[in-house]
């Protein structure tokens, strides 16, 4: 059970990440954005780890009070889970 819960963060905080980054890029190049409610659902869904990675490393999104406050929180809530989860 404890390697799924593991697996599942490591996956959706890899893919969050990569949003992040794309979405930066996508920024720079004036292309089509990423959502902001896409950027969400994968920190939600366990990628908030990736997601506050990302949103540090890229440089994004990091003037919205919205994603410095709950990415990060989210990071906390979902490894505090993980680890309550695979005892």
């Amino acid at each position: 059970m404890e390697k799924i819960l593991i697996a599942v963060l490591v996956l959706m905080s890899v893919l969050a990440f990569i949003l992040m980054g794309l979405d930066k890029s996508y920024a720079k190049a004036r292309r089509r954005r990423i959502p902001e409610k896409t950027l969400f659902l994968f920190a939600i869904l366990f990628g908030g780890v990736g997601g506050t990675l990302g949103m540090l490393i890229f440089r994004h999104k990091t003037k919205h009070w919205y994603f410095a406050l709950f990415f990060p929180l989210l990071a906390v809530l979902q490894v505090a889970c993980v680890f309550v989860l695979a005892k």
